[in-house]
């Protein structure tokens, strides 16, 4: 394995990185002010995504639920992408398509809100969350990459998207990742204060 090659995911990575910095600064700090008043009045966040934006939505509800980096309560975070039962139910009984709005319409609340991830913006399961999450009167915080996709037609004025400026998916993911995390920091600022 040429060295050489393993510098240049690290070059690509700080670039993309750097470069999301200038566009996701703005509509991050507004989900952040979306997602704490959502917490402070009592709602809960939902979210979900396939494949590793799946894991990013678990790891988005295991740092609420639990923690980031300071302790405090538990936070009301549910990831749908955790009850192997309930997705193989519905794909089995109604359509893969249905796995995250069936459980967006029975669990999600006016008030509530629903973080979607998708790479592409274009996963048919994530569209049909996020009219789900519409029809509950829940805000939405679609977190997608080059333009958007399908995504960019769903969303009400009032929703926010964070748009990751990348084509390749590990970059997407690695931001991803670290917008998370700005996001779990950025609550966590609000509720216990500047660290």
């Amino acid at each position: 394995m040429s060295v050489e090659r393993i510098q240049q995911q690290f070059r690509d990575s700080a670039a993309t990185t750097l470069e999301a910095l200038e566009t996701l600064s703005i509509p991050i700090a507004a989900a952040i002010d979306t997602l704490f008043t959502a917490l402070a009045n009592g709602n809960r966040i939902l979210t979900c995504g396939n494949g590793g934006a799946a894991t990013s939505a678990q790891q988005f509800a295991a740092k609420l639920v639990s923690h980031h980096e300071r302790e405090r309560p538990g936070l009301p975070a549910i990831a749908l992408t955790t009850s192997s039962s309930m997705l193989t139910a519905t794909a089995n009984a109604d359509a893969f398509e249905q796995i995250f709005s069936k459980q967006v319409r029975a669990l999600g609340q006016a008030g509530d809100v629903l973080l979607a991830i998708s790479t592409s913006g274009n996963s048919a399961n994530v569209l049909a969350a996020i009219e789900a999450a519409h029809e509950r009167e829940m805000t939405v915080i679609a977190l997608t990459s080059k333009d958007g996709g399908q995504v960019n037609h769903l969303l009400a004025e009032t929703d926010i998207q964070i748009c990751i400026p990348a084509g390749r998916t590990a970059r997407i993911q690695e931001v991803q990742l670290l917008t998370i995390h700005c996001l779990c920091d950025g609550i966590d600022a609000m509720l216990l204060g500047d660290d």
